[in-house]
């Protein structure tokens, strides 16, 4: 992931981050204010059905109360009682007295006409028959319920059934074990309570709240307008949206410091070994006398998703101080048997030289990573060469281990850039080293008059000595290359033969160089590990 894609994504990340949590604050404050409101509608209802039952009771025990006087029907004391009956209950409006299903008097006295007793719409368990809506044929007035049990009835204002103080901007509705309407207070909404009385539930609509509670055979419906609950819903919101904030803040903090921590170098690299972006080119290592191709150095580079190329230089250190070397010297190993190992196996004389780090070098773990590699390959441990450099020699202990440890599988070891380091006559004398590669600062000195272009002859001369492969570093010109194979030194590298190149680039250079100089491997210098010498 490059840095333009680390970026959007944070800010993605963060925006996600930020609007979520204020998002779920204001979704739990409005749900918490929606129930809240509908907890109060509960209570209300429940109390409208508390009522309900206070005022049918008290209209049933005024029935069986006149029902079991014993008086005779429609005397002047019977009548008389009926009304102190229905003066001294708040329920009750008035009462009345049946013979063959018709009115004879009422707590009114003594009616004339034919009055037919009202059909019950539903009979209660306690056999107490109610007729839900029925016009009083004496009093006339507002439409009652009517209750009757044995000869007698009694009739009820059924806003009784709502007497309840409810706050001004709810409204109550009262419905009977037959789901009818038996009264309401504060006008409700016909359509919204016909549906309620349909599929009883507690919800909110378009405009309205509602909540809803049952017993005892009664159906109580409370409702409200939305904008009611806006008080407490700025409420939940005072208190919620702080928390949502600093979650917000949390989250958009945790999203820069990581986006911070892959944005850094660190970071990148760590992402890109993840990714294994890392390619290798090859720059090749000729023999001066013949000018024939017989090997390579690996070479790693960075390749991003974008295609570009970072330089070695800016993040093999920050690699070695991270330990993320280890796997990228991995990936190398991986890359060179995968784009070259065809080539190894149909040429015994070619090889590949990989760059080991101090870490490598003091572990010694790429020793089981290139057996692993090199594994039913084909490919002969005498073809990978070992390039460490005069840094990694500073633990000699540890170095000497590694070192024996390769050469005895068969590797063939260089130190690299020689004379650039802490390198010293001992370390060259006590390592078990098969060549000695000289830095370019002195190739470069090479058929000049300095005040240096001395040391590189006797370099060459101590590395004769010391039986080590002299190999030059970055050879520019034909007649550095020329004075360099006649003071001995058997490989060269460097732009004078070819810059480092891509795969492709370095497998049509290997085949162009056997084609244009002849390839007789008897002509090739070998390594002392050979069993031959240069």
């Amino acid at each position: 992931m490059n840095r333009q894609r680390v970026v959007i994504v944070a800010v993605a990340l963060a925006v996600i981050g930020a609007i979520i949590p204020i998002a779920a604050m204001l979704y739990v404050s409005w749900n918490l204010a929606v129930r809240a409101e509908q907890d109060r509608l509960e209570l209300f209802a429940e109390r409208a059905i508390t009522r309900a039952n206070r005022s049918f009771a008290e209209a049933r025990l005024v029935l069986f109360t006149i029902a079991d006087s014993g008086v005779e029907p429609c005397s002047p004391d019977h009548i008389a009682r009926m009304r102190l009956a229905v003066f001294d209950s708040r329920a009750v409006e008035e009462m009345g007295y049946f013979e063959n299903r018709l009115l004879r008097c009422t707590s009114w006295g003594v009616t004339e006409g034919a009055v037919e007793q009202a059909g019950a719409d539903y009979v209660t368990p306690d056999g107490i028959a109610v007729t839900i809506r029925i016009q009083p044929a004496v009093s006339g007035g507002k439409p009652m319920m009517a209750l009757h049990h044995r000869n007698y009835n009694v009739l009820v204002d059924p806003l009784r059934f709502v007497d309840v103080i409810l706050d001004e901007d709810i409204t109550l509705a009262i419905v009977g074990a037959n789901g009818t309407l038996v009264s309401a207070l504060n006008a409700p909404d016909p359509a919204l309570i016909k549906s309620i009385i349909a599929a009883p539930r507690i919800g909110i609509d378009e405009n309205n709240l509602f909540a809803v509670a049952r017993r005892d055979g009664w159906l109580a419906i409370a409702t409200a307008p939305r904008t009611g609950m806006r008080k407490d819903l700025r409420r939940q919101q005072m208190m919620l949206l702080p928390v949502g904030a600093f979650i917000a803040a949390f989250i958009v903090g945790i999203v820069y410091w990581l986006s911070k921590k892959r944005l850094s170098p660190l970071g990148e690299l760590t992402l890109a070994v993840q990714n294994r972006e890392f390619i290798v080119h090859y720059q090749p290592i000729v023999a001066l006398k013949t000018h024939i191709c017989v090997g390579a150095e690996a070479l790693v580079r960075w390749r991003r998703p974008d295609g570009s190329i970072v330089r070695p230089d800016l993040f093999i250190p920050l690699a070695e101080e991270s330990g993320l070397i280890l796997p990228i010297t991995d990936q190398v190993i991986q890359a060179v048997v995968s784009d070259l190992g065809k080539l190894l196996v149909a040429d015994r004389g070619l090889h590949i030289a990989i760059n080991l780090s101090v870490s490598d070098l003091k572990t010694g773990r790429f020793l089981s990573v290139i057996e692993n590699a090199l594994d039913h390959t084909g490919i002969h441990n005498e073809q990978i060469w070992l390039e460490v450099t005069e840094r990694g020699l500073m633990d000699i202990e540890s170095a000497r281990e590694t070192i024996t440890a390769a050469r005895a599988r068969g590797h063939m070891v260089a130190i690299d850039d020689f004379g650039t380091g802490y390198s010293s006559l001992q370390y060259l004398q006590g390592l078990p080293l098969d060549a000695l590669k000289i830095d370019k600062t002195f190739i470069d000195t090479v058929g000049r008059d300095t005040a240096t272009s001395s040391v590189t002859p006797h370099i060459i001369d101590m590395a004769k000595t010391l039986s080590l492969v002299a190999v030059a570093e970055g050879v520019k010109t034909k007649e550095q290359a020329d004075s360099l194979a006649a003071l001995g030194v058997a490989f060269g590298q460097g732009w004078f033969f070819a810059r480092p190149l891509p795969l492709e680039e370095f497998i049509a250079f290997y085949h162009q160089s056997k084609h244009q100089y002849g390839a007789s491997p008897d002509v090739l210098p070998r390594m002392p590990a050979y069993g031959m010498v240069p």
